[in-house]
């Protein structure tokens, strides 16, 4: 498909949607159980009212706010239903050359929705994410054709790195350096990989993109794949996604069918396949050198570094690793340009961010903010603050390994660089809102028992570790604990730290190193009391 053909396919597809007078738009991603009923409902009172010419019912991906969901969006207008069941679908319908349904509607100034800066979710809800020509309408694969027929690889490379983007998935790794390690290493074939193994408990930022807005990761592969010289792609995914494997394996054979992969791409020259490859929900193979030795058909264990991946990846060629999100800035970064992206979030972290918001909150759902806003107006302001009248006492960042951060930073600007700070990390983006009613060791207990069930076993620091520091927390919890539990309990945090193979051993103490910090008192409050000593008798 040249770029003519997909301007006037765009054309065909949004003279269709204008057709219609009335746009029902129905959250059918897997945080809105329900939905398929909904639909039904909805296509029966359509077809009764034979309005079949005048409205038009579509799918869409996740609309963020999932603690009200299922969600139903009316457009013109910009209706949002909350909470609908399949009884109110005679209602919806009946309304729309009316008023809308007081009882069931969102409020159109509601913060969450409001304080929200969309870049990766800029079309998640509001395109059917099963149907190619929907993306395309919405300007998709607008920036393939402009990389592949304005821009050489290095272009597209320096792009990025003056961008400012960094990985998505952890650390938080400057994107255009690894792309240009990759680049610049030798060999004649090289590989590009999507790290869909999302296994943060609480975490559901890459699924929800996977089952919203396929296209746009597919489209920042195909554009990397271009940038690094790569030629064969793997989506690694888990198999506890389902929804996201069905849409990606449409999404693939639809952008073959319109020439968008495969050979010659837009009939530029350029080729790129792409296969998906199933996890099996091993937590581990989120380290890249793990998922590497999983796609190469092998138990998923981490490898010693150096070599990285970049030089020295999948079958010993270089490989380009990026997480979903990341890959899906990609799109409107070389649509827009490195300026337009540089100019948000902060001098180190910039642009935006897309957080799982769950936990203690009025509002959880998926949120997308730009970097440095604070960590109060995200809870408070878009998260609606805590439920049921109980107070604030920490919120948790980065999953299993990252930190438990105090009330007394709330308004500290979200970044890699002062998360860091705080004794936690960004990771992929899970924030777990803790009130006063949760013991933070008994938090930390939690995300210490899923590292040491999560654990390869290859290394001694992490294998051992996580089973000694989850004994201890045991201990205390336990009110059995004495100081030198707790001297021990520090010593071994450190010993993995700075002893363990792979990120998942060094960052597994993180939760407990960051409420030793913060919350020491709840640990000094349940030491056993000494026993007392006995006189020996002569």
């Amino acid at each position: 498909m040249h770029r003519e053909e997909l301007v006037a396919l765009a054309a065909e597809h949004q003279r269709h949607l204008d057709s219609f007078a009335h746009h029902i738009l129905v959250c059918a991603g897997l945080g809105c159980p329900g939905n398929e009923a909904i639909v039904a409902a909805l296509r029966r009172e359509i077809a009764e009212r034979q309005l079949q010419d005048r409205v038009l019912l579509r799918k869409a991906g996740c609309m963020g706010l999932c603690a009200l969901g299922p969600i139903v969006l009316i457009q013109p207008g910009e209706i949002a239903y909350q909470t609908v069941g399949p009884d109110d679908a005679a209602e919806i319908v009946a309304s729309l050359d009316r008023e809308p349904v007081a009882r069931l509607r969102l409020p159109p100034d509601l913060p969450f929705f409001a304080r929200q800066h969309k870049n990766v979710l800029a079309l998640s809800g509001r395109i059917d994410p099963e149907d190619i020509r929907d993306y395309i309408a919405a300007g998709g694969y607008g920036a393939l054709c402009t990389a592949l027929a304005t821009m050489r690889p290095v272009d597209v490379v320096r792009c990025i790195q003056e961008s400012g983007l960094r990985g998505r998935g952890g650390a938080g790794y400057p994107t255009g350096l690894k792309w240009a390690t990759v680049a610049k290493a030798p060999g004649n074939r090289k590989y590009l990989i999507c790290n869909g193994d999302e296994g943060d408990p609480g975490a559901f930022m890459d699924r929800s993109i996977l089952e919203s807005t396929p296209h746009a990761v597919l489209e920042g592969m195909i554009i990397a794949a271009y940038a690094v010289g790569a030629s064969q792609g793997y989506i690694y995914v888990r198999a506890e996604y389902p929804l996201a494997i069905k849409r990606l394996r449409l999404a693939i054979r639809e952008a073959e069918r319109r020439n968008l992969l495969g050979h010659a791409i837009c009939g530029l020259g350029f080729d790129f396949t792409l296969q998906l490859r199933l996890g099996a929900g091993a937590f581990v193979c989120g380290e890249e050198t793990a998922l590497i030795e999983s796609v190469e058909g092998r138990r998923g264990i981490p490898r010693p570094r150096p070599p990285y991946p970049a030089e020295k990846g999948l079958w010993a060629c270089p490989t380009l690793i990026n997480n979903v999100e990341t890959y899906a800035n990609i799109p409107p970064i070389v649509e827009r340009g490195p300026a337009w992206f540089s100019a948000l979030g902060t001098e180190r972290s910039k642009g935006t961010k897309v957080f799982a918001l769950t936990g203690k909150i009025r509002h959880a759902g998926l949120v997308e903010v730009p970097m440095g806003m604070s960590l109060r107006e995200i809870i408070f302001d878009i998260g609606g603050g805590i439920p049921d009248g109980h107070a604030f006492k920490a919120v948790q960042t980065g999953g299993p390994s990252g930190g438990c951060i105090p009330a007394e930073f709330l308004d500290t600007p979200v970044s890699y660089e002062s998360l860091n700070e705080l004794g936690s990390i960004m990771g992929s983006g899970g924030m777990i809102v803790i009130d006063e009613t949760s013991s933070m060791i008994d938090v930390v207990r939690y995300f210490m028992e899923f590292c040491l069930e999560e654990s390869c076993g290859k290394c001694v620091p992490c294998r051992v570790g996580t089973a000694q520091v989850h004994r201890l927390l045991t201990l205390f919890l336990e009110h059995r604990a004495t100081a030198a539990d707790l001297a021990m309990l520090e010593a071994l945090c450190d010993l993995m730290k700075h002893a363990s193979l792979c990120g998942l051993g060094q960052s597994a103490p993180n939760p407990v190193l960051s409420t030793l910090r913060y919350f020491r008192q709840e640990y000094l409050d349940r030491i056993a009391p000494a026993e007392p000593a006995t006189e020996e008798q002569p």
